[in-house]
Order: C-alpha cells, then structure tokens, then sequence
C-alpha cells in the first residue's frame, strides 16, 4: 500500500508499446498446460527429465516427489524449514546449492534446489499426470522472459534495450527478491474501488485471494460459499470464496471474476513479509500473453484467446484425485460441506467411473473438473464405486454466486 498513488496515472492509462527492434533471443523452451498451470521439462544437473510447474510466488525450486524411473543427483548441505501458506509451521527439505538446469536450449547455473522430506502436495494425483515439482522464480531473474500461452513456449531474450511488441501495456512492477508485485486497481462487490499490491503467481490455480482481515480490508461479498482453496506449505488453506465486480491488469478489465478469501492464520506470515493484498493466480494470467523485464521493474500483458472466457468455480464442491495411474476411476478426496456434491450424498472415497455420458476410461481428471464447473438447470448425473458397490447419484448444478 505504500506506492499506491505513484502508480495511480499509470495504471489508469496503460502505456501504448511500440514493435519491438533487434531484440536479441537466448532460448525458447515448449511448455504444456495441465488446468491452467505451466509445465516445463527440466534437467537438473544430469538428471532424467524432470516436470515442473512454473511457479514466479515461489523464491526456489522445490521437488517434491520421484519415482522410480526418475534420476535425480544433488550435493545436499543440510536441511532447512521452508515456510509458505497455511496454518502449520512449515516443512523440512533438503538443500542443495550450485546445481544447473537446462531446459531446452536454456541453462541457468548455480541453482537452488529443496528436496521435500514428505511429499504434502501429491501434486501429480491432483492434477493426473506426472508432475516431480515446482520451478521458483529463479527462471526470471536476469533476463528478459516471454510467456506464450498461445504458441506454449517461454522465451528469454538478453537484457538489453527493449520496446515490447505491439499490442502490449506495460504495469509497474515491485520486485522482492525473486517475486513480482504489481499494484492494480480493484473493484469490490459494493463498487468500491482500491489499489491493491498483489504477487504475481503462476504456481496458484486460482483466480485471485484477497486478505479479509486487517486494516482496510477486501470486504467479503455478500454471496459467499466456505471452500478448501487448496494445500500450501505450511498445511491446507481455508476460507471463502465469491464474486468481486472487477479486476482491472494493465487497463484490461476482467469482470465479475471468482476470488478467494483464506483464513487469517493461513495467509499472517505472507501478508507481514510483503505487505501486499493478495494473489494474482494462474486462472488470470492464464488469460494473457506476458513478458517479465525485471531489470526496468516491467509486465507487459496482452490478452489472448482465453481473456473473454467466464470465470467459474466447482459447484458442484467434489475434489479428486488420481491415486495410481494405474486404477483409472479418480478417488474423492475433498467434499465442500453443503455443497450440492454432499447434500446428493457423495462421500470421500468413492471413486468415479462415469460422469453424464462421459466415462473416465475415455478423459481424464482435468476434463471431469469442467463438468463440476458447469452451471445447468439439469441435475449432473455421476456413477461412483462405493467398496463395492456402484451407486448413481444426481446432482444438482445451480450456481449460488
């Protein structure tokens, strides 16, 4: 909140860039989108191919899980707590200093890696396909980097004199460390309209969270649903969610977006380290094309086919997962009390074989979470495996925000 009115003038009338001349490219590295995150294929040090999910909110790279035909060497020094989101303290992890990724035709040398004691994040049974761990914003530091969703790529390019090309605007940034703030404009659900610091996160598969506590608070709309937001380091973050009028990034706005609101004590340690607001989630910058250029502290942004989307959230309150890839039918493992899922009777542990038409042998988990998304009149109609017993359930899909 401290450099709200500096950047007043600019976020209010975005700067118009002109074609980029003789920028000079390094590397560009294919990336694949799993849900709204990116996936990128990195060696480390002499290791197998390892997929990570690109994530700018988090300082380090982190690996959290290997399996068996993985291939991994590290010079560990020791082990260290790393802390995050959640309630808990935190979680122990190797360290290791002075290692070298190399992703595609990139290389990044003297690298940090945390090895996880425990794997907390099951990553690859969340999102059904092998996920090893989480690329930090490391990968930005130096160089200028381009975030392609259209063509799926990101790409680095020397950290000379630089125009964005054509079609982009530029917002303000404020680098911690590793980490991208910028301060944007937002509207509340009682059109109230504020500047808010917010951390630019790749890694989190949401819209946006605001802290709700405070002085001067996110005020909480009025329709609200209580939601599992997800697993953080520091154990699983809780807390609300519903709609805010607007989210205004770079003079591109987005309306009627659906943001969460996690409890106090999940968010205390990150809201006193930055003093910032909140969370710009992938389910935003998903829905633009991005280049970081931390040298002039700039984000450019340009909408992409994804920009115009609705936003959405799972009605129908079932979280799955892929247990063993090896066992098709995804396990229930999260039900959000009172949800249309809970009052039809679904309960943790069942698996699901089929959903409407559409049996699990023939999608996957990513495509299943749309139909649960989905607002229609017509109750949603799933076939579970309950030990072993099968059940048809109906349930009812009438969005409350």
């Amino acid at each position: 909140m401290r450099r709200i009115y500096l950047y007043m003038i600019l976020i209010f009338f975005p700067t118009s860039i002109s074609t980029a001349n003789g920028l000079k490219k390094i590397a560009s590295v294919p990336f694949h989108v799993v849900g709204s995150f990116i996936v990128v294929e990195v060696n480390i040090n002499t290791s197998t191919k390892l997929n990570l999910i690109l994530d700018s909110g988090v300082n380090t790279t982190i690996i959290t899980e290997l399996d068996a035909e993985d291939s991994l060497t590290l010079n560990y020094i020791g082990k260290t707590k790393i802390k995050g989101l959640g309630p808990d303290e935190g979680i122990l992890a190797y360290t290791s200093y002075g290692n070298i990724f190399q992703a595609g035709k990139m290389k990044l040398i003297n690298q940090t890696v945390y090895l996880l004691e425990e794997d907390i994040f099951s990553l690859s049974k969340h999102v059904g396909t092998k996920i090893n761990g989480i690329l930090g914003a490391n990968l930005f530091d130096g160089n200028i980097v381009k975030i392609d969703y259209n063509n799926q790529r990101i790409t680095f390019y020397k950290n000379e004199s630089f125009d964005a090309p054509k079609g982009f605007t530029g917002i303000p940034m404020i680098l911690e460390g590793n980490k991208m703030f910028v301060t944007i404009p937002v509207t509340e659900a009682d059109w109230s309209t504020r500047y808010s610091k917010m951390l630019l996160d790749t890694g989190a598969e949401l819209t946006a969270w605001f802290r709700s506590t405070g002085v001067h608070p996110i005020k909480l709309p009025e329709k609200k649903i209580r939601s599992y937001i997800g697993q953080g380091l520091n154990g699983e973050i809780e807390g609300y969610m519903g709609r805010i009028y607007m989210i205004n990034l770079g003079g591109h706005v987005l309306n009627h977006p659906i943001v969460h609101f996690p409890d106090s004590a999940s968010i205390t340690g990150a809201i006193l380290s930055s003093e910032r607001e909140g969370t710009i989630g992938s389910q935003i910058l998903s829905r633009f094309n991005m280049i970081f250029d931390q040298k002039r502290n700039m984000l450019y942004v340009k909408p992409n086919w994804k920009f115009k989307k609705p936003f959405t959230y799972n009605i129908a309150g079932i979280e799955m997962i892929q247990e063993d890839p090896a066992i098709p039918f995804p396990e229930i493992s999260h039900i959000r009390e009172g949800s249309p899922a809970d009052l039809a009777g679904v309960q943790i542990g069942d698996r699901i074989i089929q959903v409407n038409e559409a049996s699990v042998l023939n999608t996957n988990i990513n495509v299943l979470r749309n139909y649960f998304e989905a607002s229609s009149r017509n109750p949603l109609t799933i076939l579970l495996m309950r030990g072993e017993k099968n059940l048809i359930l109906k349930i009812e899909m009438k969005s409350v925000l």
